[in-house]
């Protein structure tokens, strides 16, 4: 039995596939952390704003993640057998229904925007701030919608550099109109949060174009037209709601999690809530390679199994294990390594929340590892080689059953901030082990693109 597949074109496509992916999460994280940067320079409560507001965006793309992921998993599987047709399927239901979603959650926003950020906080100034950012930034919820679901179909059929040149040109647009509205440069009124918001909302419209545009009269792989948007297979929407379901669910599970996590930590004073925007921008930081090689993990499992190569895939597997688990260590001590300076970053917080932010990310150097072993197991394997429900049931366990209870546990009980934030990442490594014995069990492979030739 080898650990390292000797199957080259593995290594080649993960290198193919990850990289792109992995460009295109650095730079939507560095739009995200130009945001907090610029926003920063206004204060602890404009930080604390921004920071509760985006839980709403992160709802929203837990998810459209969710309608992705499904577009990932049934698409790579039909993609393995050359069906673009039922493809396009996939991508117009997809998109209909997160777009849907979408709509919901900005009319909610625009109507009650303070109600949500005092779910999640009881400070004013914070409640004040991210309810004016909310206000608008929500109007770009539509556009997000299709151009995630646009990306994922481009990935399905292993065109995975259109997302990286999306997201670079959403980059140069958000920080350059960040730089003007914020602050009031080139003649413009300086507009602070509202600017910030602004700027956002115009960056998703233009990626959503640009995205459209692409897929609509360049891409000669998949080959979409306007038409194939409102085309409707009863075969594959009830497959595409069979399956996404549960993926759906474990997303909607997963983003609930995070939002319990943001009013946990939000019963403590406002440095704290500043210092965990700083903590989980790090660790998106952290998750770049980890994330772009799990989705990479995850076209190349559902497209083998496709072509019903289901050997090959238990190679695949063993090598995915070690790798990862490589990765995750590397993670971690680097987390650890730049901690300081990256802190220093951020020049208008406060001493204290500069303290707690290195109490957190400290946390994150240790669960950094788990996040990556798991998350290239539960996600880039099991879910993408067709067992769809067993994340779901995982994730909704852990999250209701331990990582939930036990940051409660510790918030009533007088715990330092830090405690309770590890109890809220303590999952990252608990999953490990059941991530080995379900990987390592080989009863995940599931063929699930029905044969229309």
């Amino acid at each position: 039995m080898r650990l390292f597949t000797k199957d080259r074109s593995f290594y080649r496509s993960l290198l193919s596939l990850a990289i792109p992916v992995a460009l295109q999460n650095l730079i939507t994280f560095a739009v995200s952390f130009a945001d907090n940067v610029m926003v920063s320079s206004l204060g602890d409560s404009a930080v604390s704003g921004v920071y509760m507001a985006n839980q709403l965006q992160t709802f929203l793309q837990m998810f459209s993640g969710g309608v992705e992921a499904t577009i990932l998993i049934l698409a790579a599987q039909y993609w393995g057998k050359r069906d673009t047709k039922s493809i396009k399927n996939i991508v117009s239901f997809g998109i209909r229904v997160s777009v849907a979603v979408g709509s919901i959650l900005t009319v909610v926003c625009l109507l009650f925007p303070s109600s949500i950020i005092s779910l999640l906080t009881k400070e004013a100034s914070v409640i004040s701030d991210g309810s004016a950012y909310l206000r608008r930034v929500c109007l770009s919820y539509i556009f997000f919608c299709i151009t995630q679901s646009l990306i994922a179909a481009m990935r399905s059929v292993e065109i995975a550099k259109t997302g990286m040149y999306v997201s670079l040109c959403s980059l140069f647009i958000n920080v350059g109109l960040n730089y003007i509205l914020i602050f009031g440069k080139l003649g413009a009124s300086p507009m602070g949060l509202q600017g910030a918001a602004i700027a956002t909302l115009i960056s998703r419209v233009a990626e959503c174009l640009i995205i459209t545009v692409y897929v609509l009269f360049f891409d000669k792989r998949l080959g979409m037209r306007v038409k194939d948007f409102f085309k409707t297979d009863r075969v594959i929407t009830r497959d595409f709601i069979k399956y996404s379901i549960p993926v759906i669910s474990g997303n909607i599970v997963w983003s609930i999690n995070l939002m319990t996590n943001s009013a946990i930590l939000g019963r403590f004073s406002e440095e704290v809530i500043s210092a965990v925007s700083v903590a989980n921008t790090m660790n998106s930081l952290a998750y770049i390679a980890i994330n772009g090689m799990s989705s990479a993990v995850g076209i190349i499992t559902g497209k083998t199994i496709g072509e019903g190569k289901t050997e090959l895939i238990k190679e695949y597997a063993r090598t995915t294990q070690i790798l990862f688990l490589l990765l995750g260590i590397m993670t971690g001590g680097l987390i650890f390594t730049i901690r300081a300076p990256f802190i220093a970053l951020y020049k208008g917080i406060s001493a204290d929340a500069a303290v707690y932010s290195m109490q957190f990310i400290n946390v994150l150097a240790v669960t950094s590892i788990g996040t990556s072993y798991q998350a290239a197991c539960l996600a880039g394997l099991v879910k993408a080689g067709g067992d769809v429900g067993f994340v779901f049931k995982n994730d909704t366990i852990f999250v209701f059953c331990v990582v939930i209870p036990s940051a409660l546990i510790a918030l009533n009980t007088g715990a330092p901030a830090w405690i309770v934030f590890a109890c809220l990442k303590c999952d990252q490594i608990l999953k490990c082990i059941v991530a080995y014995f379900k990987i390592n069990s080989f009863n995940w492979m599931k063929d699930l693109a029905r044969d229309t030739k």
